[in-house]
């Protein structure tokens, strides 16, 4: 008996083996982008606003993850191996915000081309909090500045904050991605606002 019982486990051993390799390759990675689905080709505003440079955003060190980091209760997190951003989060967060504000200004982010001598508004954000609650809500609270330079009007400087808590419409992760995509959006509608306030002359914060 005892013969039989190690002739079947060295049998069933490799079955067994595939059947474990195959429960792990029917769970793929899945990956999210936070750059928005393109709305079209960038609609020529009716007052345009300056060309822009975008630098590098900076984002929290416990965000700045692969994995989707996502808030359990008041003190819990969960890095999610499953579902992933598909660059550092750093660099989506910038891609979201550049094409966000092309859309919203009608002029392209010229961050890496040659622009001396002319007018250009340079934008700086750092994400201060990037919270992530499935079925629930995205915050995004940033600080950030535009440097209007160039050209023959004097520089001019604004530094403001905003903080957005968009509500998730849905379960599961995309619904997440998505309200991060939205208040990404938001934040660009501000600094675009800013940057048409200050080619004007004025300066002052969303709300202000």
């Amino acid at each position: 008996m005892t013969r039989l019982i190690h002739l079947l486990s060295r049998r069933l051993a490799p079955i067994a083996t595939a059947l474990a390799l195959g429960a792990c390759a029917s769970a793929p990675t899945h990956y999210y982008t936070l750059v928005a689905p393109a709305a079209g080709a960038m609609a020529p505003a009716a007052a345009p606003g300056l060309p822009f440079e975008l630098l590098p955003v900076s984002v929290p060190a416990q965000d700045d993850q692969p994995q989707l980091v996502i808030r359990q209760g008041g003190q819990g997190v969960a890095l999610l191996d499953g579902h992933r951003w598909i660059a550092p989060l750093g660099d989506e967060i910038r891609g979201a915000l550049s094409a966000d504000l092309a859309q919203a200004l009608g002029r392209p982010d010229v961050s890496g081309l040659a622009h001396e001598g002319a007018r250009v508004a340079r934008i700086k954000v750092d994400v201060r909090r990037f919270d992530s609650q499935p079925g629930s809500d995205a915050l995004l609270e940033a600080a950030w500045s535009v440097r209007v330079m160039g050209g023959d009007a004097p520089e001019r400087t604004l530094a403001c904050t905003s903080r957005f808590n968009q509500a998730v419409s849905g379960a599961g992760y995309d619904a997440l991605v998505q309200a991060h995509q939205q208040a990404l959006g938001q934040l660009a509608g501000e600094v675009a606002a800013a940057v048409r306030a200050l080619a004007d002359g004025s300066a002052r914060c969303p709300g202000g």
